[in-house]
């Protein structure tokens, strides 16, 4: 009969007398990140689109958010959620039984933990876009490429000051994280109430604003999104944003007390949250086109981008700085994370030297502005984990709504199944950055990877392809 690995023979469950309720802890955590504001600053963007996604109207757009708000909850997050909640496992250990026990050292936690310094890059880019505008006037936006200088240096010190303080005193930005989501939802709120006078006449302005643009350049109504491409897009961006933190709904779950804990949590800090955090910036933009507070212009769809026009200079600056200070620990968050799932995997290499490499990477997409084009980092996130969600659900599903318990070695089921789903999910970007734009036929790519890989799983695992799985004793556990 085959071993345990040490990690895996060593987890321990964690105990109920632990757990905490829904609003302690999976809510409150769940909502933070979901007010980060490189997450709803974009929404109503559209991948830079002429009238972004509000080019059909601001009520497609809602039941757009609405629809991606939900699909994060119920096919990305339930499942680990649940998976954790019944263990009392975190991910890693979990990921075992989709990803057999070798296979697990690297799928999902090794990955984890390596696309954290895709994060902590994109953080340290909008961090010291937010921190240098208002000291250089126009500064070259987000997505160009074009990073100047001084906001180099910045994203730089950004992910190093990070690294550092998530690898040695997380302890000490814990104590304060807790209370830093205030800060962009009393922004939000701020914004909301100086532009709701204009959400009513949000579609003629933009739809006149459009019609300008297009006469002046006729080339410029082909960017304009349809109705379709409006809800692919904004699918697109929330499903590859909220993908790692789905599959990191095990760590939550493991600390939860039962189903309708794990359930609540989801629904109040991940779909009621994705809706009220990019809700708001979408009748933000919205009500400032309709107040004429930024000359109509349908390529201003960027919620910090208008907020120097709708609060003036002094203000829109200090809320820049607000802004950045409370993405912070995120960042700080982002190399704790990594630099655990470090330890795990890599147990003979000191977490110095991963989590520096890791930085350098994560500075070096900063710098280069390549963490700038923050659709393209999503749909590369999305790619990642949107086939591991899909598998451990058709995983959860076939062992009779529980955990089917540690599998030996590669469980080539799982790992088929996530190959050929982040081949699909990462396909339009792989063409487009090929120049072979005509050929990116996927559609809402998270979404299709997700969807890969469950049916994928699914067959395979009918068709004989889990390997064996092992016993493990599950003290605590409740199936």
């Amino acid at each position: 009969m085959a071993v345990l690995p040490d990690y895996v023979a060593s987890a321990v469950p964690v105990p109920r007398s632990a757990r905490i309720p829904w609003y302690a802890g999976t809510a409150q955590t769940y909502a933070g990140i979901m007010l980060w504001f490189v997450f709803w600053q974009d929404v109503p963007a559209g991948e830079g689109s002429l009238g972004g996604t509000l080019a059909q109207g601001l009520g497609l757009a809602l039941v757009a958010l609405i629809l991606a708000a939900l699909l994060c909850h119920y096919l990305y997050y339930l499942v680990p959620g649940l998976l954790g909640m019944k263990t009392g496992l975190p991910l890693y250990i979990v990921g075992t039984s989709t990803y057999g026990v070798r296979g697990g050292f690297f799928m999902p936690g090794f990955l984890m933990g390596v696309l954290q310094f895709g994060w902590l890059g994109v953080n340290a880019f909008f961090a010291g876009w937010l921190l240098c505008q208002p000291l250089t006037g126009a500064i070259v936006p987000p997505g160009t490429g074009q990073v100047p200088v001084i906001h180099m240096a910045v994203a730089a010190v950004w992910a190093a000051a990070a690294a550092f303080l998530g690898l040695k005193g997380i302890q000490y930005v814990a104590r304060v994280a807790t209370f830093l989501p205030l800060i962009p939802l009393a922004i939000l709120l701020v914004l909301f109430f100086a532009t709701v006078g204009g959400i009513g006449g949000s579609s003629t302005a933009i739809e006149a604003g459009i019609a300008a643009a297009a006469a002046s350049d006729p080339a410029a109504q082909a960017s304009v999104l349809g109705r379709w491409g409006v809800v692919a897009v904004i699918l697109t961006y929330v499903l590859g944003f909220f993908a790692t933190a789905g599959a990191a709904g095990c760590d939550f779950g493991m600390n939860s007390r039962d189903a309708r804990d794990v359930r609540r949590g989801g629904l109040v800090g991940i779909t009621g949250a994705t809706i009220f955090a990019g809700g708001l910036s979408l009748l933000i933009v919205a009500g400032a086109h309709g107040s004429a507070l930024i000359n109509a212009d349908p390529g201003v769809m960027t919620t910090t981008g208008l907020l120097g026009a709708v609060m003036g200079a002094g203000t829109g600056g200090v809320f820049m700085y607000l802004l950045a200070v409370a993405a912070f620990p995120p960042a700080c968050f982002s190399a704790f994370i990594a630099a655990n799932s470090f330890r795990t995997t890599l147990p003979r290499v000191n977490p110095l030297v991963s989590v520096g490499i890791g930085t350098a990477v994560s500075i070096l997409l900063a710098v280069t502005g390549a963490a700038g084009r923050v659709v393209d980092v999503f749909v590369v996130i999305g790619a990642s984990f949107g086939p591991v969600c899909g598998a451990m659900a058709a995983d959860y599903l076939l062992a009779g709504r529980k955990w089917a318990g540690p599998r030996a070695a590669f469980n080539m089921a799982g790992w088929i199944s996530w190959i050929v789903g982040f081949a699909v999910g990462a396909f339009n970007l792989l063409v487009r950055t090929l120049g072979q734009a005509e050929l990116a036929v996927i559609p809402v790519p998270p979404l299709s990877a997700f969807l890969v890989g469950f049916a994928l799983y699914y067959v395979l695992a009918k068709a004989g392809m889990e390997s064996p799985r092992l016993e493990m004793e599950r003290e605590g556990a409740s199936d």
